[in-house]
């Protein structure tokens, strides 16, 4: 049992503005593990207040970028003392199954710290160019002000960690407001920032509800606002920040493809396809839930793809033998639960799985992993999120075809392409309108920069990129002659 009775304000652990907690309940057991505090918006305020001074007025946004940069290792450094305490507590709190909390949650964090690391070493904080008229020109990177951060409970730290740290390192404040299904693992974040020792006010951490959020997304006193969540909650965000000019990015759904061409090693395909598809129990942004088979091997995928759907074993997600964990919440199981009768009611073939608790267990808000075949790409099963461990196997005519299935969608995050020819399979990944493609696999890469097309956003995330959102650009042109 895991309690917090503070949250994080400016910088340092203060009472809540009221007396409401709320507690926090295993999606296994559907018993309590912890409590924390809720925010609200008088939270926010004290926390913009906090911010905007520490950043009109204090040393953070001036300091040498190499002092920034040592803060930011000290915060690495405090993060990968307490990997596996993390990893069981995010497991607890939001279901992850452990193997994904070591690998995909806590062990991705840790990567990308190192990542970004590698990049504020080298950024070009500023640099004297030509200019068009033959003088010098300094060309200064510099913080955009105080940065509001919404952040989802899927992937709580790995998501935190993609905005705030290239904030930090461009020299911003931060107000986070993470989800309030993941109180205990970001205020246990909160514990980590503390420990690394920031000027008063660089940060805040408060985990609140939509209202608070839309109170930061409004507030007078934030010049950024970066959220990843769902595409309403995105266009509602778009909308309130265009009314003030306000710069924000968005990482948004999506519902990706993973494409089998006829020359791919099935085997091979099949092995590596749940890491692609199903990771993070498929309540994962970047899972490819829409599998394309040519009509040539339409009947031999199914059937693979059905064998391994059924060989993933389900259950406790602190179990590091399984595979597939529960979802986040019951309103979470009922809204998968939902998409599975509704592909019923489309005319999709229920293959594996289906409505109801899986083999074995009889509590927890489990789904049965669940494939679909004979799924046309109209079907809402096939064109909506589902945010849950559902496969939708379609069929396609030939590669233009396939192409074509790929990008009729209103997103463009993810995807793969499954091939024998790997430059082939680049060719074809060219074609396809989304921001990230793997060949014969499918891995967030931390060099490069992540994010979206279409109705999944825009920004990008991560990569020398990853800074970019958090910076504004000055010129300082010097004399003629």
């Amino acid at each position: 049992m895991r309690e917090y009775k503070e949250l994080y304000i400016g910088g340092s652990w203060a009472a809540p503005s009221h007396d409401r907690f709320v507690d926090v309940v295993s999606p296994h057991s559907q018993e309590v593990v912890g409590t924390a505090p809720e925010g609200t918006p008088d939270d926010v305020d004290r926390a913009v207040a906090a911010a905007r001074h520490a950043f009109d007025h204090g040393p953070w946004p001036t300091m040498d970028p190499k002092e920034r940069l040592a803060a930011v290792q000290r915060i690495a450094d405090a993060y990968n003392a307490r990997q596996a305490e993390l990893s069981e507590l995010i497991s607890t709190e939001m279901g992850a199954p452990l193997w994904f909390s070591q690998v995909g949650q806590v062990g991705a964090t840790s990567m990308a710290l190192a990542a970004f690391l590698n990049f504020g070493a080298q950024y070009p904080w500023e640099e004297r160019r030509t200019g068009f008229f033959g003088q010098d020109v300094v060309v200064r990177r510099e913080p955009a002000g105080v940065a509001g951060m919404i952040t989802p409970w899927n992937v709580p730290h790995f998501t935190t960690i993609s905005k705030l740290i290239p904030a930090l390192l461009a020299g911003c404040t931060v107000v986070l407001k993470p989800s309030e299904e993941v109180p205990l693992s970001v205020l246990a974040l909160a514990e980590i920032i503390d420990e690394a020792g920031l000027p008063e006010g660089v940060v805040s951490i408060i985990p609140a509800g939509r209202d608070t959020g839309e109170h930061l997304v409004r507030h007078p006193g934030v010049d950024k606002i970066s959220f990843t969540g769902s595409p309403t909650a995105g266009k509602r965000i778009a909308s309130l920040c265009g009314q003030d000019l306000r710069r924000v990015t968005l990482e948004l759904g999506a519902k990706s493809a993973a494409i089998i061409l006829d020359d791919a090693d099935l085997a091979m395909t099949i092995e590596r396809l749940p890491l692609a598809s199903l990771l993070n129990s498929g309540q994962a942004c970047i899972a490819q839930t829409r599998i394309l088979a040519s009509r040539q091997r339409y009947d031999e995928v199914v059937d693979a793809v059905t064998t391994m759907v059924n060989g993933l074993p389900v259950g406790d997600p602190l179990d590091a033998a399984n595979y597939i964990g529960p979802m986040v919440s019951q309103r979470q199981q009922q809204r998968v639960d939902g998409y599975i009768t509704l592909g019923q009611e489309e005319g999709a073939r229920l293959v594996t799985g289906g409505n109801g608790m899986p083999d074995g267990l009889d509590r927890g808000w489990y789904v049965r992993p669940t494939v679909f075949a004979d799924v046309d790409n109209r079907m809402r099963i096939a064109q909506e999120e589902i945010f849950g461990p559902v496969l939708a196997v379609i069929p396609y005519d030939d590669e233009a075809d396939a192409i074509r299935i790929a990008n009729d969608s209103a997103y463009g995050l993810g995807g793969s392409v499954w091939t024998s020819d790997v430059e082939h399979g680049v060719d074809v990944a060219r074609k396809i309108r989304t921001g990230t493609l793997g060949i014969n696999q499918y891995l967030l890469d931390f060099n490069s920069p992540f994010g979206g097309y279409k109705s999944s956003g825009f920004g990008r995330e991560f990569g020398p990129e990853g800074i970019e959102p958090y910076i504004e650009y000055k010129s300082i042109a010097l004399p003629l002659g």
